[in-house]
């Protein structure tokens, strides 16, 4: 019988620091990294330029109040009722005499977080289902150096870990080629809007029209824009006008009306079938999903015609990506796996402030495609790594084979785009190299793939007088947090307490940003919902976990 500890091995991937670049320079391995040196070290392929020493705590500062959103209507006692998620384990930690490998797809998703923090806007705790590590890490920006000349540049640091002793916390980060706005490919952008009658919930199917409005003023002459919509049957309701055609879009967004059932797949299929009559080729072929997810007829119960759809759409070079609304009578499922199988992403605007940030801020990342199957591999040297555990993207795991074989699809990367890994890693007697980072990935067009492989040299790995920069510091919090939600084992010993001196031991500087400042304000509320007894104190509340028991990998 396995232990409660006996969960999914998956894959990693939360967004980290900018401190240690990975080159291309060799160097000398032995020379030490003088503690507080802020002059970068080059050192096997990697550059080390240290950030600033936290010496002490800045006074904790007031928190932003959170929104008072639209009250939800009670069903059943319950206030977000029919939210359909699914739980995909937490990673086990993994003895490097059995596996030296991980290996997972890229995600550079962030529905979970902000799923999370309207959870919590509301007072209510998030299911531990709908909380995925990567995207609570990849919510945050953390200021990595771009490529010079490569696709990617590649950032390690590790540190000792605050929570598990005897461990580090290693974090690799992957920095996606930047773009500039005006160089993006031209879009044929084609939305597929949902206006059934959960749509009218909430006011979901108006913050869509708000963010259409938004990204309307973004777009070039260049562009052109088709809107599909579907209830109980699919219509659409404007063919592809280039996007200096602004008052007859904005027309068409303003008619939109909600009614009927949801008939998604048609809606999708008729979708598609606009951006293939109107293919750019060499541009960028997208259509975008705006809905909460739910399907009561036109899909089966597997959901398998419409993936077929969406995987073979995505060979020919139209993708999907998937904008969630709504709270409660949501899938969180469906809309995941859309995005993941249409070479896409998937994102939950649950505010005008979030679209503004994904058709606004972040429009180029979001529609222009550098790379695609993009797979992430970590070889740990089994001489000097004992044990190693990801964090998150459990659902990304790729088996060790998988990593070179070009016919396995991963996940694709926009221009200026950052991914990252966070493992906790435990050293045998000393600190030594720790391993490789390899990057395999295709180019836009697919083909064959490229890879980069640089080391990971023990001169990343910050002694304890050494504090981590603080971006690291931050992923660290995000991290923490979202494993706290979800009930992880390897955080049981880790109080909010903690977490909330460990955000306000942030630079003031980083704290005072937008997003930095709703996290601490979001590690509150959360600390003020979660009831939740410890599954695995077995009644002995003060029980310390064994941070080097290795669960059996289901």
């Amino acid at each position: 019988m396995p232990s409660p500890l006996c969960l999914r091995a998956g894959r990693l991937l939360a967004l980290v620091p900018v401190l240690y670049l990975i080159t291309g320079c060799a160097s000398d391995a032995s020379a030490p990294r003088p503690a507080g040196s802020t002059d970068p070290v080059q050192i096997e392929e990697i550059t080390v330029t240290p950030g600033p020493i936290l010496r002490q705590r800045d006074e904790p500062e007031s928190l932003p109040a959170l929104r008072d959103p639209t009250p939800l209507r009670i069903v059943n006692d319950d206030p977000v009722p029919d939210m359909y998620f699914e739980h995909y384990g937490v990673n086990p930690t993994i003895d490097t005499e059995e596996e030296t490998t991980s290996t997972f797809s890229i995600d550079v998703d962030s529905a979970s977080y902000s799923l999370t923090r309207a959870y919590l806007e509301r007072s209510q705790l998030v299911p531990e289902a709908a909380v995925r590590v990567e995207e609570f890490v990849n919510a945050f920006d953390y200021a990595y150096t771009p490529p010079r000349s490569d696709m990617f540049s590649l950032h390690a640091e590790a540190f000792p870990s605050p929570n598990r002793p005897g461990y580090h916390l290693l974090h690799l980060g992957v920095q996606g080629r930047e773009i500039e706005d005006r160089d993006r490919k031209p879009a044929n952008l084609v939305f597929v809007i949902d206006v059934s009658g959960s749509m009218d919930i909430e006011n979901r199917l108006g913050l869509v029209k708000q963010s259409l409005r938004l990204l309307i003023d973004e777009l070039r002459p260049s562009d052109t824009v088709g809107i599909v919509v579907y209830g109980t049957r699919a219509e659409a309701i404007l063919q592809p006008l280039g996007a200096a055609e602004r008052r007859t879009i904005l027309r068409a967004i303003d008619s939109i009306q909600a009614s009927g059932s949801t008939n998604a797949q048609a809606g999708i299929e008729l979708g598609y079938r606009m951006a293939a009559d109107h293919l750019l080729p060499g541009g960028i072929n997208r259509v975008i999903l705006c809905s909460d997810g739910v399907a009561n007829n036109g899909i089966s119960t597997s959901a398998d015609g419409i993936y077929e759809t969406v995987r073979k759409q995505a060979e020919r070079g139209i993708t999907i990506s998937t904008v969630g609304f709504g709270m409660g009578n949501y899938n969180d499922i469906l809309m995941e796996q859309l995005a993941q199988l249409g070479d896409g992403n998937y994102a939950y605007v649950d505010r005008r402030r979030e679209a503004k940030r994904l058709f606004v801020e972040e429009l180029t990342q979001t529609l222009q495609v550098i790379a695609k199957d993009v797979k992430i591999q970590v070889e740990f040297d089994p001489k000097t790594i004992a044990r190693f555990r990801l964090l998150g993207y459990e659902n990304r795991h790729l088996e060790r084979e998988e990593f070179d074989d070009d016919r396995v699809d991963a996940g694709e990367v926009g221009a200026g785009h950052a991914v990252t890994a966070l493992y906790e890693i435990k050293f045998r007697n000393v600190i030594a190299d720790i391993g490789w980072l390899r990057v395999r990935f295709k180019g836009p067009e697919g083909g064959s793939s490229e890879l980069i492989e640089k080391p990971i040299p023990a001169s990343i790995v910050h002694r304890p007088d050494d504090p981590a920069s603080p971006s690291v510091q931050l992923a660290y919090v995000a991290a923490s947090f979202a494993e706290k939600l979800r009930g992880s084992y390897w955080v049981r010993t880790v109080s909010y307490r903690q977490l909330r001196d460990r955000y306000a031991a942030l630079p003031r500087s980083l704290r005072r940003r937008e997003e930095v400042r709703e996290l601490g304000a979001l590690i509150k509320r959360a600390e003020q919902l979660d009831q939740r007894p410890d599954r695995f104190a077995n009644g002995q509340s003060d029980v310390a976990p064994d941070f080097d028991r290795v669960p059996v990998l289901e």
